[in-house]
């Protein structure tokens, strides 16, 4: 019987959401062997080694999946943030800005932009950052959580205060 890369797919998927890494690594190498230029798989994979904490592998897979499809936001974002993990900032920094060159009004890649900026400690680029982030899409926790912490850096306390209200208003709303 031939195993279908797609049926694969979603069996990985589901040992991945259970924890079941070494089991969902392995369905998704069969995948592969059946599809092998097929970016989603390349991506998961990657995904699931990220999640398993193999960086290293993590990055050889999503470096794969952006060989196959270069315009993949999701892989463009997972490898920046792969890459600040490793504490490599400007390969992070340049996958983020090729995802912003092709998705300049993408929130979450202008929040990974922010945190890029913040490990550096470049707290004037992050607070720039995490404000595109906010602009775009005003209900978005994590980047108003970044975005205080950094205006808590740079002594902003007005700025700190209005995150801090619009969090709580998400919060409550969100209940």
């Amino acid at each position: 019987m031939v195993e279908k890369a797609e049926s694969l797919n979603t069996q990985a998927i589901n040992f991945a959401a259970n924890g079941e890494f070494n089991e969902a690594i392995a369905c998704f190498k069969r995948a592969l062997v059946v599809e092998k230029s097929n970016h989603l798989l390349w991506y998961n994979l990657g995904v699931t080694y990220r999640d398993a904490g193999q960086l290293e592998s993590a990055k050889e897979c999503l470096l794969k999946a952006l060989d196959i499809n270069n315009i993949d936001k999701d892989t463009l974002d997972s490898l920046s943030i792969i890459c600040l993990s490793l504490k490599e900032f400007d390969e992070a920094f340049d996958y983020c800005s090729i995802g912003l060159d092709l998705y300049p009004t993408d929130a979450h890649l202008w929040n990974t932009c922010g945190v890029i900026f913040f490990n550096q400690v470049n707290y004037p680029e992050a607070a720039e950052a995490f404000e595109r982030a906010v602009t775009i899409n005003p209900y978005y926790y994590d980047a108003l959580y970044n975005l205080r912490d950094t205006y808590d850096e740079l002594g902003n306390q007005i700025g700190k205060a209005e995150c801090i209200s619009r969090m709580n208003q998400i919060k409550k709303s969100g209940e």
